[in-house]
């Protein structure tokens, strides 16, 4: 069963290759969707300080019934974060947040703040300050293992050229029709795990028909065929449900499409309008076109 499954992070932190992502669900409802999500049989949760919901977040994993050394956090150092102190503080207060021990995994969100991803400054010297509390942290038992967001090769480089440990994922935006083959390459070949986020394209890919018929011939729906293609890509996947009955399918891809199909879906023609994501950094055309 996909649930069951692992991959072993380079610092010897065994991961399920399939987890629950928490963006946009609301810090009052989180704890609950936890709880739901491990009575499914997700051990493997994603949640970030921009997302407004780790205090939940935290809660369903205290309150879920499950040993906490059998469930998997991830949460987010905000964007903005760009120093030493600031980084400190805020690794703490996620902590404290969430009423958690430790956090399994912390990474940078982004290599720019929001309001200037993509823009062209890379924010080095920043990202090195970032990058050394978490490092501190992890040294000091608060993390377990630490990564990154949103890095493209050159922000990646910087991490590995000039920080003590490298990064454990590097998460970004992937799915069928906007799949970055060589970041994911580039990143694999630094030993460096891939995390793929809205891996249903913020729900853009559903009513695409050349999708939906390769679905409908494998006898799934389209998320489903879409989290396998990621999986297959070997992509550690999060897609973000509230809703229990699709955690459930979410989690029912045992079947294997097949290499020429899977070709097919490398092909597909990229998304050019995320509908209302789009007015977010990640899925705006300059972050795609970049």
């Amino acid at each position: 069963m996909v649930l069951n499954q692992t991959r072993t992070l380079y610092n010897g932190v065994e991961i399920p290759i399939l987890g629950l992502g928490t963006w946009m669900i609301d810090d009052a409802k989180a704890a609950q969707v936890v709880r739901d999500a491990v009575e499914v049989g997700y051990r493997h949760f994603d949640t970030a300080q921009a997302y407004g919901n780790e205090r939940g977040v935290g809660e369903g994993v205290r309150t879920s019934g499950t040993g906490r050394d059998e469930l998997f956090v991830t949460t987010k150092l905000a964007a903005e974060i760009k120093s030493l102190a600031e980084a400190r503080t805020a690794i703490d207060g996620s902590l404290e947040l969430m009423g958690l021990d430790y956090i399994d995994l912390m990474i940078i969100h982004s290599p720019q703040p929001w309001a200037e991803f993509r823009k062209g400054e890379h924010f080095f010297e920043g990202n090195l300050e970032a990058w050394r509390a978490l490092e501190e942290a992890m040294q000091a038992g608060k993390l377990r293992a630490i990564g990154v967001s949103n890095f493209e090769k050159v922000d990646l480089d910087n991490i590995l050229d000039n920080g003590k440990v490298p990064p454990a994922v590097n998460q970004f935006l992937a799915h069928i029709s906007n799949t970055p083959f060589e970041l994911i390459d580039y990143t694999k070949s630094k030993g460096i795990e891939v995390e793929a986020y809205s891996p249903l394209g913020h729900g853009e890919i559903l009513g695409n028909p050349v999708i939906a018929d390769m679905a409908n011939r494998y006898g799934v729906g389209v998320p489903q065929l879409a989290i396998r293609y990621c999986l297959q890509l070997g992509l550690i996947t999060l897609p973000k449900t509230a809703t229990k009955a699709h955690m459930r399918s979410n989690a029912e891809v045992e079947f294997e499409i097949s290499t020429a199909d899977m070709e097919l879906l490398k092909s597909i023609t990229p998304i050019d309008n995320y509908g209302e994501a789009s007015a977010f950094p990640v899925y705006g055309k300059n972050a795609r076109s970049s």
